[in-house]
């Protein structure tokens, strides 16, 4: 008998390191988590962290511009000859000094160097510096509002995948509780069918009832995998063995309770944000257009250092330069008229899109309104299914009503239980859909 107990023990030990063991594999998740690591491994925001960073640097490669523009040169040479070779004529002389009456051979400049280095500062360039400047910024600011406008897409989508599971798992619990209904049924179904109360075909009923929610349960675990897979794929879990936290869908809150006026809200949206400063930019470019045909000015100094002819100097120079693009002016007032043009229509697109945003975030709300009123309506379903299941359970226990109508207030519950879930994943979907296009944060 001891060794008995001890072997028990060792099972029960056994057993529970298995619970514990698959409780550590099998990973659970929320909501929360869920987001964070779709935002931490897709490949969209990885994108466009990039791409912000890239921002980033042309902005700092504009700021440049502001400081002067240094060069430094140098330049050495040795020709095969003389390049500068003169007979000097000096017979003026020659009364004086005779040896003189004769011309001179003079050579000069077969090897020589020089270098330099040259500072150049931009006083005026017609703006051109601090609107590239300005410009620059307006990418950054772009990028960081795309970056915001993937991340809520991205929200957005892992609520979709997120509630598709608890919706599946919801109708798990329905056919579960239904399963266990039938086997009690078929029970009493089978000892009537024995004692001869009721014939057999009624019993076949009932079997054939537990094969189709057998069937409907398969469905749903081969549902519930892919939309686990799905949801691993966009968030980037590795786990082949994970799980949602939540197996039913919380109390819906009331819509009004997130309403915003649409009006209000369309410049709260990052649609919006981006169409503002796609107007911006319009604007900056317009300047910098104009700019092209002001005069430009600016000053420096050079240091030069050369030998030539076997001597050597140097000195420093100081020095302004105005450059007038006179030329320019000729096209450059349809260049600049064309750059107002599409400031123009910037400012048509951002209002057009404005309006059609104040329409969808309207439509939205109204479809999340009636969302929430298909869970109060399917509450009442459920309320009447069971009311009617349990009458009709007790009808057929008093032998005033048949297996049929049993069966039938059966289905007629795990319809409106199924309804309910569909809705409820619906209402949350619709609900961060709305929570988006609203800008909320």
């Amino acid at each position: 008998m001891e060794i008995i107990n001890k072997m028990n023990k060792k099972i029960i030990i056994f057993i529970a390191f298995c619970l514990c063991s698959q409780a550590a594999i099998c990973q659970i998740y929320s909501l929360d988590t869920c987001k964070s690591k779709a935002l931490e491994n897709n490949f969209k925001i990885k994108n466009a962290i990039i791409e912000t960073e890239m921002a980033r640097q042309t902005k700092s490669e504009a700021f440049t511009k502001f400081f002067p523009k240094i060069e430094a040169n140098g330049f050495i040479f040795q020709a095969n000859h003389h390049t500068l070779h003169k007979d000097l004529d000096l017979s003026a002389f020659s009364p004086v000094l005779p040896i003189l009456a004769n011309p001179i051979p003079v050579d000069l400049m077969k090897k020589g160097r020089t270098a330099s280095i040259t500072a150049m500062q931009p006083v005026f360039a017609g703006g051109q510096i601090i609107n590239s400047n300005k410009l620059a910024k307006i990418g950054e600011d772009v990028n960081v509002l795309q970056q915001n406008l993937s991340a809520d897409e991205i929200n957005e989508t892992t609520e979709k995948y997120y509630w598709q599971i608890v919706s599946l798992k919801e109708k798990q619990k329905t056919i579960a509780a239904l399963q266990e209904q039938l086997q009690q049924l078929h029970k009493d179904a089978d000892l009537a069918v024995k004692a001869g109360i009721i014939n057999r075909n009624e019993l076949l009923r009932v079997e054939l009832k537990q094969h189709e929610l057998e069937s409907e349960k398969l469905k749903l675990d081969n549902g519930i995998n892919i939309s686990k897979m799905l949801l691993a794929q966009h968030t980037g879990i590795m786990s082949n063995s994970f799980d949602v936290d939540a197996d039913s869908f919380p109390t819906p809150d009331i819509p009004s309770k997130f309403y915003a006026n649409a009006n209000d809200a369309v410049t709260h949206r990052t649609e919006y944000k981006l169409l503002d400063k796609n107007v911006d930019a319009s604007k900056l470019n317009y300047k910098i257009e104009s700019g092209k045909r002001l005069p430009v000015v600016g000053v420096g100094a050079s240091y030069v250092y050369h030998n030539f002819a076997e001597q050597t100097n140097t000195f420093g120079v100081v020095f302004a330069t105005v450059r007038i693009p006179i030329s320019d002016w000729w096209g450059g007032t349809h260049a600049v008229k064309r750059a107002k043009l599409k400031t123009l229509q910037a400012e048509n697109e951002r209002q057009n899109a404005a309006e059609l945003m104040i329409v969808e975030i309207q439509q939205v709300y109204n479809e999340l309104v009636e969302a929430y009123e298909q869970i109060v309506l399917a509450k009442k379903s459920i309320e009447s299914a069971t009311e009617n299941l349990r009458l009709n359970s007790n009808y057929y226990k008093a032998g005033i009503s048949t297996i049929t109508d049993v069966l039938d207030a059966q289905s007629l519950l795990q319809k409106s239980k199924t309804q309910y879930a569909e809705t409820c994943c619906n209402y949350q979907i619709m609900l961060a859909k709305y929570k988006r296009v609203i800008g909320y944060e």
